[in-house]
């Protein structure tokens, strides 16, 4: 397993990080398992939400921890203060009630990394930053980021946080996957395009990718023909997106390797602190993914994949 650094963190953050969204209690003795084989080659992160399977999420992470009594070793990633049906809740009320409520679930008195889920563009950043502050300062929170915001907002609000003695975000989960997205898959969603990834290159700022597989495109499942999943053609179907999957179908051929592991390799092989969210259902799609992190790729071969030579030249 590869590592990386999150500042806030004690311990570094494996590389692969265990997506939770469909967990629930009485899953515990299937998904306990699989858990414990994803420690056992390395893993150390699991990745929740205050809304994922309604709070059985984070209910079934606290449950596994506390029966393994291994809370000391994982890294757990929450996120809170998504919108509802009233719309946007990127407030401290939301963050403070939230937080508490999943700090209960998890069975804990603190997240390694909390993130908030969405973003609010008309909020101001500066109230966020000290509401997320307070959480640190009584260590409920070691280290704070975001889900779904635009680089330009992460920086509106380091800035802030730098200019007034704050700690500010240090992780960011957009989505990153080989193939990029026609439209967001859910309203308010992020995928990182090349001014995002120019960003985080600049500043080295770690990018923990949501969908980093982007939700099968690559396990040969589907074709050009094959619209059935109508998100995935809303999102992803593209000839661009079809000429990536033949090069990553092609290097997979030359390397030994299957497509799927190539594209999760280009979200791992990213020339800043990466990391892929992966929800394995079983032992052989979690050792496929584990494999795939021993596969190095070149800049230029990044550069081949994602047709960032051709569409320069446009």
């Amino acid at each position: 397993m590869n590592y990386f650094t999150i500042p806030g963190l004690d311990k570094p953050c494996s590389q692969l990080m265990m997506g939770t969204d469909y967990y629930k209690p009485e899953l515990l003795d299937t998904v306990g398992v699989l858990l414990d084989e994803y420690i056992a080659l390395g893993g150390n992160s699991l990745d929740s939400a205050h809304i994922y399977a309604g709070g059985k999420s984070e209910e079934t992470i606290g449950l596994w921890m506390e029966s393994r009594g291994n809370r000391s070793e994982v890294i757990v990633l929450t996120k809170g203060a998504h919108h509802n049906a009233s719309g946007p809740r990127v407030n401290k009320q939301a963050i403070d009630e939230e937080l508490a409520i999943s700090l209960q679930r998890l069975r804990t008195d603190y997240v390694d990394l909390y993130a908030l889920h969405r973003d609010d563009p008309n909020v101001p950043v500066g109230p966020i930053i000290e509401a997320l502050n307070e959480h640190i300062e009584a260590g409920r929170v070691r280290a704070i980021g975001v889900s779904n915001w635009t680089h330009q907002r992460i920086q509106e609000a380091n800035d802030y946080a730098e200019a007034n003695g704050l700690v500010g975000f240090t992780f960011s989960s957009p989505n990153l996957s080989l193939a990029k997205a026609n439209e967001p898959f859910w309203a308010g969603c992020v995928s990182a395009d090349s001014a995002d990834c120019a960003w985080h290159r600049e500043k080295q700022f770690p990018l923990l990718s949501w969908s980093s597989q982007a939700r099968g495109f690559f396990t040969g499942s589907f074709t050009p023909e094959v619209r059935d999943n109508a998100d995935l053609v809303r999102v992803f179907y593209s000839d661009a997106n079809w000429e990536r999957y033949r090069r990553a179908e092609q290097l997979g051929k030359e390397r030994g390797v299957s497509t799927i592991q190539i594209a999760l390799a280009y979200v791992l092989n990213q020339p800043f602190p990466s990391c892929a969210l992966i929800g394995p259902k079983n032992k052989a799609e979690l050792e496929s993914c584990h494999d795939a992190t021993r596969i190095q790729l070149s800049e230029e071969e990044l550069n081949w994949l994602d047709l960032s030579a051709e569409l320069k030249a446009i």
